[in-house]
């Protein structure tokens, strides 16, 4: 089904393909109102779907269903990018195609979970959703706490709780010839002679950089920041963290 060259009833081998030009000459349009180009714009972005698509083929799910819940990903992502960002199309259309995919997945999941839990997950991810278009980065648990007003735990506590299980048997990566499947990579990494000497030579390397490059990669490797956000955080350009950050991996890497 992964393989088919038609899904509901389009040749997938005879896609359009838009310059990034069009796009924007067919957004100015949409934007007007025109019908016209919206649809064709639609059109030049299926690809995109059914790029997204192949990444949950091994589910055992439906094609044609999952490329038409792809397509109302792509419709919102349509409906509510802003131009004004400096953001290319595709990168925020796909995490719209892939949150729609998972969704209905989660919708038709037999595992089932209470309706309080999935009100507020699924609340969780509409004001991700919402707070991502409108800054252009995702939001952390204590933002979506604010905007939710709930207490970080139960925001958590649901997201989890609606996460696709994953079976150990699921292959997790295949070169050809031999299949690594998820159980073959569930082991003990934390207490290993290796990890232990690595904690060692890390700790002896950053005690070698400045106290902002300490900060900036303790907030990018520790704490799971991007670059925007410790900009914000320590008042400096997303530029000048990617400069102080480079240099400071740099230095370490030679020290280690």
């Amino acid at each position: 089904m992964a393989n088919k060259v038609e899904i509901c009833g389009v040749n997938t081998a005879k896609l359009p393909v838009l310059s990034n030009d069009e796009k924007v000459a067919l957004f100015e349009k949409i934007k007007e109102g025109d019908k016209e180009a919206r649809e064709t714009f639609i059109g030049g972005n299926l690809r995109l779907v059914l790029s997204v698509i192949q990444r949950f083929n091994n589910r055992g799910e439906n094609m044609d269903d999952l490329f038409q819940i792809g397509c109302i990903g792509l419709i919102k992502a349509i409906d509510n990018f802003d131009t004004s960002h400096n953001v290319k199309f595709s990168t925020y259309a796909v995490p719209m195609i892939i949150g729609e995919i998972r969704r209905y997945l989660r919708d038709n999941n037999q595992i089932r979970v209470s309706r309080s839990l999935r009100d507020i997950a699924y609340k969780a991810l509409k004001a991700k959703e919402e707070y991502i278009s409108k800054n252009t980065k995702e939001p952390t648990v204590d933002e979506l706490s604010k905007i939710l007003e709930l207490p970080k735990e139960d925001i958590v506590f649901a997201l989890e709780s609606i996460q696709d299980p994953i079976s150990l048997h699921e292959p997790a990566y295949n070169d050809g010839t031999d299949t690594i499947f998820v159980m073959d990579q569930v082991k003990d990494t934390k207490n290993t002679d290796e990890q232990w000497l690595e904690n060692i030579a890390l700790s002896d390397a950053m005690k070698r950089l400045s106290q902002r490059e300490k900060h900036i990669i303790s907030l990018r490797f520790f704490s799971g920041k991007t670059q925007m956000e410790v900009a914000d955080e320590i008042g400096i350009s997303q530029a000048q963290v990617s400069r102080l950050e480079k240099g400071a991996l740099e230095r370490m890497k030679k020290y280690i």
